[in-house]
């Protein structure tokens, strides 16, 4: 009886965790409505995350922009292949930030925008991976007193900005790190690696 009585229990709070972990993640149509600015140049800040942490599957970037669309920090690290939980990526992408940038928490407006780049296997099409980025994303911003910008996924046939509609072939997630692009502020020294959750694993230092 005790026995049956602890499966049931495990089951329960398995079904639980299953169901809260599903609703940490935003549909295209969700994402699309919730007022993302558009990024001026995509391709231009794409290019240079790139040439700068030179992703490969599994490596998420996430990078802080002026109101004029220079990037003023990044960082990035790599995901173990585990399931994908919107709240484990939030608390990832909040640690980073935190090592790389203050918070703007004081200020009545964000100024500064964080954008995300996550360079992963499969198709280009939105997948439940991707929700979860884009829920965590959000959230981490809100903590961090930023406006939430773009989600631009890198895989095999290019990169393509989530919910825009925008992308193209090159970069992609298997090409060579193309020239920086030129912009007034000087090119940044990545950022990778440091603590993150037990879903993240040290990045190689560049």
């Amino acid at each position: 009886m005790t026995f049956g009585f602890a499966s049931s229990s495990a089951a329960s709070l398995s079904t639980s965790a299953s169901a809260a972990s599903a609703s940490r993640l935003l549909e295209p149509a969700e994402w699309a409505s919730a007022g993302i600015p558009l990024l001026r140049n995509p391709r231009e800040v794409v290019s240079g995350l790139h040439a700068r942490h030179e992703p490969k599957p599994l490596t998420a970037i996430v990078a802080v922009l002026d109101p004029d669309e220079r990037l003023r920090a990044s960082a990035s690290f790599t995901r173990r292949p585990t399931p994908a939980d919107g709240w484990m990526f939030r608390n990832a992408l909040l640690a980073q930030l935190r090592r790389v940038i203050p918070h703007d928490l004081r200020r009545r407006t964000p100024v500064r925008t964080a954008v995300l780049l996550y360079c992963r296997e499969g198709e280009a099409r939105w997948t439940e991976e991707d929700g979860a980025w884009m829920w965590g994303l959000r959230d981490a911003c809100t903590l961090h007193g930023l406006r939430c910008g773009a989600y631009i996924t890198l895989t095999h046939d290019g990169w393509q900005v989530l919910g825009e509609g925008r992308g193209g072939r090159r970069p992609n997630a298997y090409s060579a790190p193309e020239p920086f692009a030129t912009s007034e502020a000087p090119p940044l020294v990545p950022r990778t690696g440091g603590p993150v959750s037990e879903v993240l694993r040290r990045a190689a230092a560049r």
